[in-house]
């Protein structure tokens, strides 16, 4: 009977008929609407169509540039049999990782608490009321690796849910009330102590990789938060250690494959321990989050190296994925078509960074020799590390050797073999160009845009040069434009071929707001001060709970959610609730809100024994924690910014790391008129004899003014350990 119907089934729907998803706007979602499975996107119309037919919910979750979902399109999702299958047993349901990770959050939770396993594609059977009883990530076509096959899961899952569908959604409603009850909370209180932060440094030494950097083995990601952390303890307290083990992480990160040699930009983790081999995802939030640390590490210990790779990691977020009009798009896909292949064959994860040796001979003639031995190329290939074996005969490319041991090599001079390594990394960059490119997811979120801002403010002010600023201040503007809901105060989470969609969740309005804040300290508008004030108190009214946590989804949304979890964990992206702490502590110096420095200690406090017991899991809240040890520091300089002698201030206090404070410049004019709204403290300052003018302050209690640079010089670094 079951057979019969799934023929008829199939000759109602011919392969080339578009599903449900094909009106949505998510590049994801849009992979998957020419597939014969019946998709449809999250929302009413999927639950209505479960309740009313009795059926389960086949929720499958992703993301366009993720490579094991697109083996599991191929292999299942577009086969009709599969897809048969599926259509008659149950309602599927796609959605998008990134557009919607409050979903993705809550069902990631529960499939690890079941034990079912976690990552992408996540694929979950639901009852009708959305509480999952069964699921897992990967199914492949056929039984492997202990595994059944996904035709095999699901024939038995619709046989059980025919014969035991009580027993089923009994396991499903444990489940679900336990998940509720956990994301009720952000865990047990305690007030941090003074010494937790370096009790962190000291946990992160003892799993830091001597012999290749980073924390622990492979896979190995980046995880910015920990660096962010160790460079703000660095700062705050003068840790040698703390820093050495960021810039020799980052360090480690820019010789390996894991960094872009030819076109700058980081991929999204290593499969190896070395940093070797990378699994060619390239994310925005990497770009964005390394920018900063690197630039950290430059001040703590002037090696040009760091200040390149940022310039590089910034440059290639610019051209790849920044979009016209502002704004930069979400990823670029790890998979791709081989060069020279049909556009109807299978693209391959990393066809377009991998080189065999004669390609690289054929394309750099006389300089072949220095450079393959630079970046460790070899005759069979270069990458054993491989798990897949999907790079045989092919190399990454990675610092094999030292651009000074490369000049002994070859007997050149220094300046000579940069000269001619420089030229073959723009050749090759210029060929590969013309190489089929990775799918681009060219959705616009808000929370990576955040990261995005504040990469670009930390450029200027590092860097100093000026298309960092300027894209910066016109992804604002495009952000304030597309995403903003004035009238509400809202903001929207997605932008998407004209469409503003998704409401915004909690680290949207966090990464957002701590971004501008970035950009008020490079550009000095008070405009982008005034804007994070509104995201602040919009994030506070409809994310957090009064004591101290904050749910991902805002509390009149996330009705289709039977739990709102807490953001309060930071992982390869740092937790609203982290963020939000460190942002509140920067407004209670910015702007007169000496209330939001409570609201930043109650979070603290509330987070307090996930700190003392597992303080791994937020290293970003344990630097908020850590900021709010210190007394507010403030340095205004009161000034016109086109003044030669107000940049050298501001250059002043960018140009070595110090304990966290708050930069403000009084102009002259409307700006001042705004900035003294904000925080009628800075009233008072202005420039002494028409002079720039330095006021070092802690908690507003300030120091004589000085337009003299040598005597601010002497009082910051009073103030730095």
């Amino acid at each position: 009977m079951r057979a019969a119907a799934a023929a008829l089934l199939l000759v109602a729907a011919p392969l080339s008929a578009m599903n449900r998803l094909a009106g949505e706007k998510s590049p994801y979602l849009l992979q998957h609407a020419d597939n014969p499975v019946d998709w449809l996107p999250w929302g009413p119309e999927a639950f209505a169509k479960a309740k009313a037919e009795g059926k389960p919910v086949f929720l499958s979750i992703g993301y366009s540039t993720c490579h094991w979902c697109h083996v599991m399109e191929r292999e299942s999702f577009e086969d009709p049999a599969a897809a048969a299958a599926l259509n008659a047993s149950f309602v599927p349901v796609k959605v998008d990782r990134e557009e919607r990770p409050d979903v993705d959050n809550l069902y990631m939770s529960a499939a690890n608490a079941a034990g079912w396993g976690g990552g992408w594609p996540l694929n979950l059977f639901l009852t009708p009321e959305l509480k999952p009883f069964y699921g897992g990530t990967y199914f492949p076509p056929e039984p492997r690796w202990g595994r059944p096959s996904f035709t095999q899961v699901l024939g038995r899952v619709a046989e059980l849910w025919s014969t035991d569908r009580k027993a089923l959604e009994g396991d499903a409603g444990r489940l679900a009330d336990a998940l509720a009850e956990h994301g009720s909370g952000p865990g047990e209180r305690a007030k941090p102590l003074a010494g937790w932060p370096g009790a962190l440094v000291a946990e992160l030494k003892t799993v830091f990789d001597e012999a290749n950097g980073g924390f622990g083995g492979a896979p190995k990601f980046p995880m910015p938060p920990n660096l962010e952390f160790l460079l703000a303890e660095h700062g705050r307290t003068g840790d040698k250690t703390a820093a050495d083990l960021a810039r020799r992480t980052l360090l480690a990160m820019g010789r390996g494959g894991v960094y872009d040699q030819l076109g700058g930009g980081f991929h999204r983790y290593s499969v190896d321990a070395a940093w070797r081999v990378p699994h060619f995802e390239k994310m925005l939030y990497d770009q964005a989050q390394l920018v900063g640390p690197l630039l950290d590490a430059h001040r703590a210990s002037r090696d040009p190296e760091l200040s390149r790779l940022a310039r590089e990691t910034l440059d290639a977020m610019l051209r790849d994925l920044g979009r016209p009009g502002g704004g930069f798009y979400s990823a670029e896909d790890a998979d791709s078509l081989p060069a020279g292949a049909s556009t109807d064959s299978h693209k391959a994860e990393g066809a377009f960074y991998v080189w065999t040796e004669a390609e690289l001979r054929s394309a750099l003639g006389a300089g072949a020799d220095a450079f393959l031995f630079r970046y460790g190329v070899e005759p069979g290939g270069n990458a054993p590390d491989d798990p897949h074996g999907e790079f045989a005969g092919k190399n990454v490319l990675y610092a094999a050797h030292t651009l000074e041991d490369t000049a002994k090599r070859f007997k050149l001079t220094q300046g000579e073999a940069r000269r001619s390594l420089d030229a073959s990394r723009k050749a090759l960059l210029d060929l590969r160009g013309r190489r089929p490119r990775p799918h681009r997811d060219e959705k616009v979120l808000a929370s990576w845009n955040g990261l995005a801002l504040s990469a670009l403010a930390k450029g200027w002010q590092s860097l100093e040069d000026k298309r960092y600023l300027a894209a910066a201040e016109e992804t604002a503007r495009f952000l304030r434009g597309a995403l903003w809901v004035p009238e509400s105060k809202r903001l929207k989470r997605r932008w998407a071929g004209g469409e503003a969609a998704v409401d915004g969740l909690a680290e949207d309005y966090a990464f957002l707001a701590q971004g501008l804040l970035d950009l008020y300290e490079a550009s000095f508008d008070p405009a982008w001060l005034e804007w994070a004030v509104e995201l602040t108190e919009a994030l506070e009214a409809r994310h957090a709970d009064g004591k101290g946590g904050y749910a991902q989804a805002p509390k009149d949304g996330g009705g289709d959610l039977f739990a709102r979890l807490g953001a309060d964990h930071d992982g390869a992206e740092p937790s609203g609730a982290s963020v939000a702490a460190l942002n509140l502590l920067r407004l209670s110096q910015l702007v007169e809100r000496p209330a939001w420095r409570a609201a930043a200690e109650k979070v603290l406090e509330a987070h307090g024994g996930t700190l003392r017991e597992s303080p791994r899991a937020l290293p970003l809240m344990m630097a908020a924690w850590a900021r709010a040890l210190d007394k507010p520091r403030q340095v205004v300089v009161a000034g016109e910014l086109s003044d030669p002698a107000t940049r050298e201030f501001l250059r002043l206090v960018h140009s070595k790391p110090r304990p966290p404070l708050a930069l403000l410049v009084v102009e002259p004019g409307p700006k001042r008129d705004r900035l003294v709204k904000l925080n009628p403290l800075l009233r008072g300052m202005g420039p002494l004899k028409g002079k720039p003018t330095a006021y070092i302050c802690v908690n507003f209690a300030c120091e004589l003014p000085t337009s003299d640079l040598d005597t601010a010089r002497r009082l910051l670094d009073k103030e730095t350990p």
